[in-house]
């Protein structure tokens, strides 16, 4: 009797439908809208297969998910400024399909990334202009025949990736933003420099992406806005860091930087397109920027924020951070304060504090060009007429 219900048992699985017992479920859809393109994530239950057309007459885009099916109360995110107008899905036999629906024609690619701390398995569907162009900020030339000192401000994560979390819920993506804001309209009051963003609003820019900006806007320094975090929750304090290829300047340090690289892990970044070596270790490109410049200018602005509070370390330090590996661009990190202290989380959510450390930043970044004003700019000008 034994022996044929197991026999009968067998007998129904291998009955079943192919992949009748590998259905995924659709959990969750995420839309990330930023200037040039609009991110879609999918959160799954486990691996899947999937198969994503472009079509026409509308534009849409059309994402099949084999053996998916979505929760039962399944709803979609509501979408706001972006190339995606609508979203839709439809049961089949054995796919799931969503369908993008999209305002005009555009370039789409998706990759499949695996579980990490935050999330489980996931589908990215990147739509992008199909003529992407990127903004370009122009060091002007005022009517003195000046060009403008362009300055960099990039704010840490965003998107899929919220960096470090505060003990009461604070996101590191979200203040590091505010306070990029607040040095940006700062440094655009002081006559003779401008300053722009990496990134506008709640959304994940590349490593390498953020370099390239600040090439593309012609920068003359590079700033990336960060708020840092350890397991000890007593510990505070600001912090510069400068690039180093040569070995961290402390175990903390080299820890932190581990930590910022794997942000194209958390954000979703495709690694297709990149060989072996390249992913492994997430942008290991040549450093050939000045030291000297990028060490006197993260010194000034260390000076500046050491008259706004305590900083965790009196002296600059050193790390192999990927976002500050710009060939050709004096960069530096600073992390403004601790998240991970419930005291420093709260200065951190006050606007009056975010704006102390822009303005302790943007002293530090002035007092940096007029000791060094680049050739043919307004300060350069000053300081032969002196």
């Amino acid at each position: 009797m034994l022996r044929l219900i197991t026999t009968y048992c067998l007998l129904l699985i291998f009955s079943l439908p192919l992949g009748a017992q590998e259905t995924a479920r659709l959990k969750n859809i995420r839309v990330w809208a930023a200037p040039d393109n609009t991110r879609v994530v999918f959160d799954l239950s486990g691996p899947i297969r999937h198969e994503l057309k472009l079509l026409s007459g509308p534009y849409r885009v059309v994402i099949d998910l084999e053996n998916t099916a979505p929760l039962a109360r399944f709803s979609y995110p509501a979408l706001r400024d972006g190339h995606v107008q609508e979203m839709r899905h439809g049961q089949h036999d054995d796919f799931l399909r969503i369908v993008l629906d999209l305002e005009q024609r555009v370039k789409a690619k998706s990759f499949l990334l695996k579980p990490n701390k935050h999330y489980g398995h996931r589908l990215v569907v990147d739509v992008t202009d199909e003529q992407q162009q990127q903004p370009v900020i122009k060091k002007r030339a005022p009517a003195t025949g000046y060009r403008d000192i362009v300055v960099a401000v990039d704010a840490g994560h965003g998107g899929e990736d919220p960096g470090a979390i505060g003990p009461h819920g604070t996101y590191e993506k979200t203040v590091v933003l505010q306070i990029a804001r607040e040095l940006v309209k700062r440094i655009n009051k002081e006559r003779g420099m401008k300053a722009a963003l990496t990134r506008t609003g709640d959304y994940y820019v590349p490593l390498r992406k953020r370099m390239e900006l600040a090439r593309r806007q012609q920068a003359d320094l590079f700033i990336s806005i960060h708020a840092d975090a350890f397991t000890n929750r007593q510990v505070r304090g600001s912090s510069v860091y400068i690039l180093s290829s040569r070995g961290a300047s402390s175990e903390h340090a080299r820890w932190l930087a581990a930590r910022e690289n794997a942000s194209d892990l958390m954000g979703g970044v495709s690694l297709d397109d990149k060989d072996n070596q390249l992913a492994s270790v997430l942008l290991d490109m040549s450093q050939t920027a000045s030291e000297e410049a990028s060490i006197e200018a993260a010194e000034k602005v260390l000076a500046g924020l050491k008259e706004v509070g305590k900083v965790h370390k009196p002296a600059v330090e050193y790390a192999a951070f990927a976002v500050l590996k710009s060939p050709d661009i004096p960069s530096m990190l600073i992390e403004t304060a601790f998240i991970s202290n419930p005291q420093e989380e709260k200065k951190l959510r006050s606007s009056a504090y975010q704006r102390k450390l822009a303005q302790a930043i943007a002293t530090g970044i002035k007092r940096y060009f007029q000791l060094n004003p680049p050739e043919n700019t307004l300060l350069a000008a000053r300081g032969t007429t002196n």
